[in-house]
């Protein structure tokens, strides 16, 4: 509940209503979710969710972990609009929150709720740490960096795959460590199906 004290002297009231909250959808600037999300939650009434996909991807120096936004420059928040949209969107990392000309919708409770249960925690891993038959793998050893082939199997006693590739027209089995391969290609995980 706002009061005529807490409104004459511009401070925020420490007790804000569930009532009165709704989930918004924030712009952030380009690549700065996790700067936007870190500001954000530190406002003492505003709840934020930044989905996140956790992947491998294949760099010169080897496959790397990546951790990257499920949506790409917006994050959700939780707070008070009438209260809290100009610190909101003045919040560092934020571009300003989406809106159809003046209207600014609330994204209904259950929605969040659903991506929060698709995400146990705040990240979705997306690379197995094993390849399984049939995956599409690209290869990231400096002698055959980049090329791409299906694995056949995965070998578990020498930690290794054995992957088909096709080396001047001519189909060839190799085998690679696990460290020397990134999938590229296969199935999203069932929560993201469901």
């Amino acid at each position: 509940m706002v009061t005529e004290d807490t409104e004459e002297k511009g401070c925020i009231p420490a007790v804000v209503s569930k009532q009165q909250q709704a989930w918004y959808c924030i712009r952030s600037k380009p690549k700065h979710e996790h700067i936007a999300a870190a500001n954000l939650s530190q406002l003492a009434v505003v709840e934020v969710f930044n989905p996140r996909l956790r992947s491998r991807k294949a760099t010169r120096r080897g496959p790397v972990w990546m951790t990257e936004s499920l949506f790409p420059n917006y994050v959700f928040a939780r707070f008070a609009f009438n209260m809290l949209f100009d610190e909101v969107k003045h919040t560092r990392g934020v571009s300003g929150l989406v809106h159809f000309g003046d209207r600014y919708p609330s994204i209904p409770d259950d929605v969040i709720e659903e991506l929060r249960r698709s995400f146990a925690g705040s990240q979705l891993e997306l690379s197995p740490e094993v390849p399984r038959a049939g995956d599409l793998v690209t290869i990231t050893s400096e002698a055959m960096f980049g090329l791409q082939g299906v694995v056949l199997r995965f070998l578990p006693a020498k930690q290794r795959v054995q992957v088909l590739l096709d080396i001047l027209g001519r189909n060839s089995s190799v085998d690679f460590s696990l460290d020397s391969v990134v999938v590229e290609k296969q199935p999203l995980p069932r929560e993201l199906l469901s």
